[in-house]
């Protein structure tokens, strides 16, 4: 079977709609129609490994590669693909909720790096946008946090400003103040003092970057 074949069974037997499965993927439901037509016969390695994911079949299945007769010959160069073990959501934003942190959007998931799996802590990824914390970050790159109420002076963490939604900013102290700090120099320090520090939710710390095309 097909991509488009296996996609379009498999979405029918789950109950989901073309809409349900671009929100998951976070691509636009016309995406996910022309994949589902036959218009697009392949996908990145990370799409197949989410929509995998999502329609709860193995990759393989989902290319249509299990049938021997119907499997693509591999190039003898070719890197064979290996599903990621463990995964992580892509948040698409995060703000304050009730007692806590409301996740307003899962848009997808990405691998979660074997050297966090054991540690019993939360991790997600968020989707970097706007430019103030480039060169380091740019708008689309995806951070790796751990769900902490706190960060040492000096960290990378993704903080709530005033129950508003969740930014990406590294974190500096003071005796009776706080600092977010861009590595966009066009962007000043934004400085929290006295009971406005009050006014700064820790989400997590970041623990790592990826670059997305």
């Amino acid at each position: 079977m097909s991509l488009s074949s296996v996609l379009k069974q498999r979405r029918k037997e789950l109950g989901l709609t073309l809409l349900e499965i671009a929100e998951k993927m976070g691509v636009s439901e016309a995406t996910v129609q022309r994949w589902e037509s036959g218009g697009i016969k392949t996908l990145r390695q990370g799409r197949i490994a989410q929509l995998a994911e999502i329609l709860n079949v193995s990759p393989a299945k989902l290319m249509g590669w299990e049938d021997n007769d119907s499997k693509p010959p591999i190039p003898s160069n070719a890197i064979p693909y290996e599903p990621p073990k463990h995964i992580a959501p892509i948040l698409g934003c995060v703000r304050a909720g009730v007692g806590g942190l409301a996740v307003q959007e899962i848009t997808g998931y990405d691998e979660l790096p074997e050297c966090y799996v054991d540690d019993g802590e939360d991790y997600f990824w968020l989707t970097v946008e706007g430019d103030s914390m480039e060169p380091k970050l740019e708008p689309g790159d995806r951070v790796l946090v751990r769900s902490q109420p706190s960060v040492d002076s000096g960290d990378v963490a993704v903080v709530i400003i005033d129950g508003e939604e969740g930014v990406v900013k590294k974190v500096r102290y003071g005796p009776d103040w706080i600092e977010l700090i861009s590595f966009n120099r066009y962007y000043p320090p934004r400085r929290f003092e006295g009971e406005d520090v009050l006014k700064i939710n820790v989400v997590g710390r970041v623990m790592q970057s990826k670059h997305t095309w």
